[in-house]
């Protein structure tokens, strides 16, 4: 008898964990689909310091030509303001957020409409951007953009 009310505690106790883990994927989802458009609204913004408070030390950005940034590269570009965005946008409805443990990958349509060394440019990507739960919150770790569709 003694055995079988063990098992059931650790049974128990362990719905009650599986329960938590469960019940906080929707808030991280919510936390990290948030915090990604507030990254996409700071860098439409050139607003380095947000950028630098999301971007993970160890950031990498790789695009569908190969080529790729680091963390230092986005917020120089941001402060230096070498592209002025109109539009840097989220497509309402194409944002998707998939929580694994302590990573989050969020993938959305986006579109862009900006000026850069005086050519004006428009385009649409989907990307993928890759956070991390660490002990100071969630950090944007990994990015990857698609070609211009």
């Amino acid at each position: 008898m003694i055995i079988e009310r063990r098992g059931f505690k650790a049974a128990a106790c362990a719905l009650i964990v599986a329960g938590i883990a469960a019940g906080a994927e929707p808030d991280d989802r919510q936390t990290v689909a948030a915090l990604d458009v507030q990254y996409q609204a700071a860098v439409k913004r050139n607003d380095a310091d947000t950028m630098a408070r999301i971007l993970d030390e160890r950031f990498v950005l790789v695009l569908g030509t190969g080529k790729s940034y680091t963390r230092a590269d986005l917020l120089e570009s941001a402060t230096s303001r070498h592209i002025e965005y109109e539009v840097q946008d989220e497509e309402p409805g194409t944002q998707t957020v998939r929580v694994f443990g302590d990573t989050a990958i969020v993938t959305a349509l986006l579109s862009l409409k900006y000026t850069s060394e005086g050519k004006t440019a428009a385009r649409r990507l989907w990307f993928s951007d890759t956070y991390v739960r660490t002990s100071s919150g969630w950090k944007y770790v990994f990015g990857q953009a698609s070609l211009p569709l």
